[in-house]
């Protein structure tokens, strides 16, 4: 059935909306007028309920006039055509009229022929204006189809620092992610991804770099975050909800036990600006490729400390021990290949993971001190303050600091 454009006709003279009905060929132009109204408030009510698409207003009405329905219809109905077709031949009424958007402006008594080429004006209006919506319909599905892809090159161009902070937020806002910069930012990555030969079928190769990104994102599932590939094939990550240490442990675990690979992971803090996200990812890359200097034996004994360092009664003596080697031989290993002592690894995994609750919850200080592996709040606060510069609770309360930095 052909598509019939909706048409009212609002004045309160019962012989001038007769008139008008009668002086125009409504099927020729795919019109049918589907209400009549003498008054503007009734003619607003009968334009919402017949969903009229074009109104021919006469500006003196009683009740509420031309103007004023004119204005109610621009907010209530946006996409309608209106004509004015009024006896008011003055420079305000006209203007107003402007202001408001009309297609046209007929002075009474209307001529046919005028009305009839006013309105073909309005229906190829209408016409193009329908294609149009449905050209933006289409390209809002494909969009919406495409989303992944679309901030997977977004997150491109952020890292490598070509965008300004306008470009930016912009596209986060676009792409539905929260407008401003992440908390961390992370690499992770597996010697293979990037080995000068390959030592596997590329199809092979790519369905391990898959299986690496599902477990990251079953793993951080509950963390707002977007995850992608960099030009090298490092997989790269932003988050903008605090992430515990033990779910990075976890991450390399789960790699291990279900794929038989050791990746390495680097996340570091984003501070300032959207802008920085850049230079945080720069800094990633170099210390996930530096990991490939790190011996076996150190790995190990992080990832030792990475899963016990909460337990307050973790010693270098106990660690040693465990990993079956002197606790003299331990520490000096640490200290040359990842430039901290066994001491200050374990705290600064303790204090970051203070600061995340400090962030993120209203726990007391006493239990996050308990949660981090410290046996007295007072021995926390000490700790705490020696590197961040400030005590627990004025860091909670926001205190900016510029030092930190275990030795």
């Amino acid at each position: 059935m052909e598509k019939r454009w909706k048409v009212l006709i609002a004045d309160d003279e019962p012989w001038i909306r007769e008139g008008i009905r009668d002086a125009v060929d409504w099927s020729s132009l795919g019109m049918e007028v589907v209400a009549e109204a003498e008054d503007g408030e009734e003619a607003l009510e009968l334009a919402l309920t017949h969903g009229a698409q074009v109104l021919l207003v006469d500006l003196n009405m009683p009740i509420m006039n031309g103007i004023e329905l004119m204005k109610r219809v621009r907010v209530e109905l946006p996409d309608s055509r209106i004509v004015v077709i009024t006896g008011h031949d003055e420079f305000v009424f006209a203007q107003e009229a402007i202001r408001l958007e009309v297609d046209d402006y007929i002075l009474k008594p209307a001529d046919p022929k005028q009305l009839h080429t006013v309105l073909g004006n309005v229906r190829r209006k209408l016409e193009l204006a329908e294609k149009q919506n449905g050209y933006l319909a289409m390209a809002s599905k494909q969009i919406s189809k495409n989303f992944p892809l679309l901030r997977e090159r977004f997150c491109l161009e952020w890292v490598e620092g070509t965008m300004t902070e306008e470009e930016i937020l912009e596209q986060l806002h676009f792409l539905e992610l929260p407008a401003s910069a992440p908390l961390r930012l992370g690499i992770i990555r597996w010697p293979e991804s990037s080995a000068p030969q390959r030592l596997m079928k590329e199809s092979d190769r790519q369905l391990l770099l898959f299986a690496i990104e599902n477990i990251t994102a079953e793993l951080l599932e509950p963390y707002r975050h977007a995850m992608f590939r960099d030009a090298m094939g490092l997989l790269v990550v932003c988050l903008w909800e605090a992430v515990p240490e033990s779910v990075y442990a976890e991450i390399e675990r789960a790699v291990q036990t279900y794929l038989k690979l050791t990746v390495h992971l680097c996340f570091e803090q984003v501070e300032g600006s959207v802008t920085e996200v850049a230079s945080v990812y720069r800094h990633c890359r170099t210390k996930v490729y530096e990991e490939l200097q790190i011996s076996p034996i150190v790995r190990r004994a992080r990832q030792y400390i990475r899963d016990r360092f909460t337990d307050s009664s973790l010693t270098l003596e106990s660690a040693a021990a465990e990993l079956q080697m002197s606790p003299v031989y331990l520490s000096r290993v640490l200290k040359q290949e990842l430039g901290m002592p066994f001491v200050s690894l374990v705290t600064q995994m303790r204090i970051q993971l203070a600061v995340q609750l400090l962030g993120g919850t209203d726990l007391p200080v006493g239990e996050i001190a308990e949660r981090a592996g410290y046996e007295s709040q007072h021995y926390f606060s000490t700790a705490f303050k020696k590197v961040m510069g400030v005590s627990p609770n004025q860091y909670r309360r926001g205190v900016v600091y510029t030092e930190g930095r275990i030795e």
